[in-house]
Protein backbone atom coordinates (compact mmCIF):
# COMPACT_ATOMS: atom_id res chain seq x y z
CA UNK A 1 0.00 0.00 0.00
CA UNK A 2 1.13 3.51 -0.77
CA UNK A 3 0.19 6.73 1.09
CA UNK A 4 -2.17 7.96 -1.49
CA UNK A 5 -4.00 4.67 -1.18
CA UNK A 6 -4.97 5.72 2.12
CA UNK A 7 -7.53 8.27 1.03
CA UNK A 8 -9.45 4.81 -0.19
CA UNK A 9 -9.92 3.31 2.97
CA UNK A 10 -12.27 4.02 5.61
CA UNK A 11 -11.54 5.59 8.93
CA UNK A 12 -11.71 2.40 10.94
CA UNK A 13 -9.29 0.77 8.73
CA UNK A 14 -7.03 3.34 9.04
CA UNK A 15 -6.96 2.96 12.95
CA UNK A 16 -6.71 -0.23 12.63
CA UNK A 17 -3.23 0.09 10.82
CA UNK A 18 -2.32 2.47 13.01
CA UNK A 19 -2.65 0.33 15.69
CA UNK A 20 -0.94 -2.66 13.62
CA UNK A 21 1.87 0.22 13.21
CA UNK A 22 2.43 1.43 17.09
CA UNK A 23 2.35 -2.31 18.25
CA UNK A 24 4.91 -3.59 16.02
CA UNK A 25 7.25 -0.82 17.47
CA UNK A 26 9.34 -2.82 20.18
CA UNK A 27 10.68 -0.81 22.70
CA UNK A 28 13.55 -2.06 21.90
CA UNK A 29 14.13 -0.45 19.29
CA UNK A 30 13.96 2.75 20.77
CA UNK A 31 17.45 4.34 21.48
CA UNK A 32 17.66 6.77 24.43
CA UNK A 33 20.46 8.45 26.40
CA UNK A 34 21.09 7.44 29.97
CA UNK A 35 20.04 11.42 30.55
CA UNK A 36 16.90 10.96 28.41
CA UNK A 37 15.68 8.73 30.10
CA UNK A 38 16.58 9.75 33.57
CA UNK A 39 14.73 12.69 32.82
CA UNK A 40 11.67 10.88 31.39
CA UNK A 41 11.70 8.72 34.47
CA UNK A 42 11.47 11.58 36.29
CA UNK A 43 8.54 13.18 35.32
CA UNK A 44 6.69 9.94 35.52
CA UNK A 45 7.53 10.15 38.74
CA UNK A 46 6.16 13.26 39.14
CA UNK A 47 2.92 12.01 37.41
CA UNK A 48 2.58 9.27 39.61
CA UNK A 49 3.10 11.30 42.64
CA UNK A 50 0.22 13.95 41.95
CA UNK A 51 3.43 16.77 41.61
CA UNK A 52 2.88 17.52 37.75
CA UNK A 53 1.81 20.44 36.05
CA UNK A 54 -0.50 20.82 33.40
CA UNK A 55 -0.59 24.08 31.14
CA UNK A 56 -3.27 24.33 28.64
CA UNK A 57 -2.32 24.88 24.77
CA UNK A 58 -3.13 28.58 25.06
CA UNK A 59 -1.27 28.88 28.08
CA UNK A 60 1.73 28.02 26.42
CA UNK A 61 1.37 29.98 23.59
CA UNK A 62 1.29 32.90 25.54
CA UNK A 63 4.29 31.77 27.53
CA UNK A 64 5.79 31.50 24.32
CA UNK A 65 4.59 34.96 22.88
CA UNK A 66 5.74 36.71 26.35
CA UNK A 67 9.49 35.64 25.66
CA UNK A 68 9.63 37.61 22.01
Amino acid sequence: MEIKDLNKITTAEKIVLVEQLWDSVSKKDIDLSSELKSELDFRLQKVEEGRAEYFTWQDVKKHIDSLR
